[in-house]
Formats: C-alpha cells, structure tokens, sequence
C-alpha cells in the first residue's frame, strides 16, 4: 500500500504564535521565505504550497527564487484560472519547471470569495467559474500532450493552433491537484486531477466524500493544521496558550468574509464549528481556531502517536496526502517531520506486514 505524502503551507512569515495574529500583508521578506524553504528541503518536506491571494505576495516569482535556492522540496502552485491565457500560463508553468528541475505542481483553485475575484476583474459565479476552469484544463491537458497544435473554441476561452517551443521539463505535465467541497469540483477532480484537495472532517465523514474519487482512481488530500506534542497534556497546553488573547473583531470579519463567499468549502468548515460549539469534532480533531482563521484552521491535536494514529484512519478513508500548516509555521514543521512522520512510517510499515500476513 502506497504511504501516506504528506506537503506543508509555505508561510512567508512563519512565526506567528498566536492564531489569532495577522499575517504581514505590507512586506515581503525573501530572505525568511528562502530559509523556510531550505528548512523544507533538509527535513524531506515533499512539497510547499504556495498560495495565492490578494493579501500575499504573487507565488511564481517567490517559486522562481525559491527553486534556485533547494534542491529536492517541491512547490505546489496555487491558481485560479481567468487570469491569465492557458497557453500563456502553460509557457510559465513549463519555464518554472526548467528553472526547479521538475519540482512544480499545480493547485487549480476556483476562487472562494466573490469579492475578492472581483478585485481582479472577475465576475463569474461559483458554478460558471468551475466551467471555466474546466475548459483552462482541458486546454493545459492538450498543449501537455502529444506535441500537436491545439485550437479549442469554448465559452470562457478560444485558442486557435496553440503550440510552445518548451515543453514541460522531463516531458508529461506537472502533478493538478483540485481544490473544493462542491460536486462540481469533485468531478473537476476525476476529469482532469491526479488529487482531489479540501478541507478537513472527521474521517468517517471524508470516507463518505472521498469514494466517489477512490473508486474513479483520483487521489484525496486534506488541508490542515497540526499541533503535535510529546504527551496529549503538553498538546492541550500548547493548544490553550494558542488560544488565547482572542481578537472577537477579526472574529468578526471572517464570519462575514464567510457569509458574503459562495465556496461551499469554506462555509462547511464554518459550520463544522459552529456545530461543534468550536470545540472538538473527534478527540484529536479541534475547531476552535476556525473561526478567526478559517477552513484550513482545523487541528490536529495530540502526542505523536495520537496524531499518527488518526492519520491512519484518514488512510483507512481514502485519504492520500496531507498539506499542513501550524503555528508557528516553521516550529510545528520540525516537529512534525521530526516527530509524528516517524511514527506514521511505522504503523504503515505494521499495517504492511499485517496485510502481507493476511493473504
């Protein structure tokens, strides 16, 4: 059985403690990104995702300087199609993977905030954005296979004969991972993903979600935060510390960043919360942060064995790979690749033997 990959949420600024605390959104500190990366790259994080968003700095040229400073971690380029022309967009993709090697992947995100899509000249609601996604992918697809001219004509985008000098480095296409809760997204996913990326539930609840995918052979991954400590006791302290000193007014402002979104992504992890009383839905999962982080603010917490166990249920679910994140970013990265991956590599090596033994 194939092991668990497990990838982590680049943080330009990783040191905030607090989960309350705002990221800077007014710098840039390359130098700090480059350092978070080479720290990836020495504990065998398979890859960083690097997100996008009004409030970060544009994620391909942080890749471009970040790949010329690692050698084996991998970036995992988030986009939201309507921003750029497909075939211009394959002419970069292709360039990166030149400049790193091979080590770029791709994360197709069709937008969670009708607001924040319009800052950019985007007006197309939820569904016709996942149309047009599909269409950007049908047409990636192509210029990434067989070499042939490609001319498409669709509703969101016609290209006529479309055809690069460069192709992707090595050949093939970058990995596609596809993010969102909705149907539509899931068959996103199976047409045109390797992955099928969302936000966290209890495994039960994902095992019910994630078998369409399974049985169609698209992979599942989960985004989450973990917080992983030697003894659950000293994961509750930590967790408490996290905690506290909350700031009701950003509270404020996510809920309504939530209810003015049509992502049923992020409004499903809201709700989890909310149902939930933001507290645990499961003894090792906590959804108190959401609230003033939101989706991807659901935690892991426990001692090393208790988070790797519960991976293991994930595994059991259909789940195949993980993006986390932590606070602080860099802090809970050591700790979990140092930590709680060991322990996860030896339950799957039992589960193995157990299975082998079985047949």
């Amino acid at each position: 059985m194939a092991e668990l990959r497990f990838h982590w949420g680049s943080s330009l600024d990783s040191g905030q403690k607090k989960s309350t605390q705002k990221y800077r959104s007014d710098l840039l500190d390359l130098d700090g990104a480059i350092e978070f990366a080479q720290d990836a790259d020495a504990l065998g994080v398979e890859s960083l995702l690097m997100a996008q968003s009004y409030t970060l700095p544009d994620p391909l040229p942080i890749i471009g300087a970040l790949a010329r400073e690692t050698e084996r971690v991998k970036y995992i380029l988030a986009y939201r199609p309507g921003l750029l022309s497909p075939t211009l967009f394959t002419q970069i993709v292709n360039t990166v993977s030149w400049i790193s090697d091979g080590r770029i992947a791709l994360n197709v995100v069709a937008g969670t905030s009708p607001v924040e899509q319009g800052y950019y000249g985007d007006f197309l609601a939820h569904d016709e954005r996942y149309a047009r996604e599909g269409e950007f992918l049908d047409i990636l697809h192509r210029l990434w296979g067989d070499g042939k001219p490609v001319s498409f004509t669709g509703d969101h985008y016609k290209v006529v004969d479309a055809q690069l000098g460069l192709g992707h480095k090595g050949g093939g296409r970058p990995e596609i991972y596809i993010s969102g809760n909705s149907a539509v997204a899931q068959q996103t996913a199976i047409r045109y993903g390797d992955c099928w990326f969302r936000y966290g539930d209890t495994p039960e609840e994902i095992a019910k979600a994630a078998a369409p995918l399974v049985a169609a052979g698209t992979d599942v991954g989960l985004r989450l935060q973990v917080l992983a400590r030697e003894t659950r006791e000293e994961a509750l302290t930590e967790l408490a510390e996290i905690m506290s000193e909350t700031d009701e007014n950003h509270r404020a402002y996510v809920k309504a960043f939530v209810e003015a979104g049509d992502s049923e992504a992020v409004k499903n992890s809201m709700r989890l919360a909310e149902e939930a009383g933001h507290g645990w839905l499961s003894p090792v999962l906590y959804s108190g942060a959401v609230a003033y982080r939101g989706g991807p603010a659901l935690c892991l917490v426990g001692s090393y064995e208790e988070v790797a166990a519960y991976l293991m249920e994930y595994k059991a679910a259909g789940v195949g790979q993980f993006i986390f994140s932590g606070w602080p970013a860099r802090d809970e990265m050591r700790i979990f690749f140092g930590k709680v991956l060991p322990v996860v590599r030896a339950y799957e090596k039992e589960l193995d033997g157990s299975l082998a033994g079985a047949r």
